[in-house]
């Protein structure tokens, strides 16, 4: 019984996976960076992904600042933001956020306000769509992982007797 349960937390995964993909979020690198992941680092992907939330989101507040003030907006500041947020997002797999870094680049180096506003607030969509997929993909990953292991506890303990 138990085993069922995590076949179908698999395939669950595996359905998302597949939905990203299709919809452009994750790229090849991200698969990349799941065949690092190995008995000895379970929760590698995991790890890194946090990693990159954790300073996503401060560059993310940075570059709302430097375009909330109005008196003077640090282009050249901003472009520095977005080429880290769009190196980090490649090197996990961040396809959609790292397209509109690109997109949201053209627009602090033409110093267009109102195209880097609209720019942050789809940056901002696309970042907040890719957490929640992510945060869903490792909590089914999670359950997976309790499920195979409690199965695991089960057969040795049924081995053991």
């Amino acid at each position: 019984m138990l085993g069922l349960g995590a076949d179908r937390l698999r395939a669950d995964m595996n359905r998302l996976l597949a939905l990203l993909f299709h919809q452009g979020v994750l790229d090849e690198q991200f698969l990349q960076l799941q065949q690092l992941q190995d008995e000895s680092s379970p929760n590698f992907v995991s790890e890194v992904v946090n990693i990159y939330f954790h300073e996503s989101e401060k560059l993310l507040r940075n570059l709302r600042a430097l375009l909330l003030d109005t008196e003077l907006s640090d282009y050249k500041k901003m472009g520095i933001h977005l080429n880290q947020l769009m190196g980090s997002s490649s090197s996990i797999g961040a396809k959609r956020v790292r397209n509109v870094c690109v997109a949201f680049r053209a627009a602090s180096e033409q110093n267009n306000r109102a195209g880097c506003l609209r720019a942050l607030e789809l940056l901002e969509h696309e970042y907040c769509y890719l957490k929640n997929k992510l945060h869903e993909l490792f909590q089914i990953e999670q359950q997976r992982a309790l499920s195979a292991g409690i199965r695991f506890y089960a057969q040795n303990q049924a081995i053991a007797t």
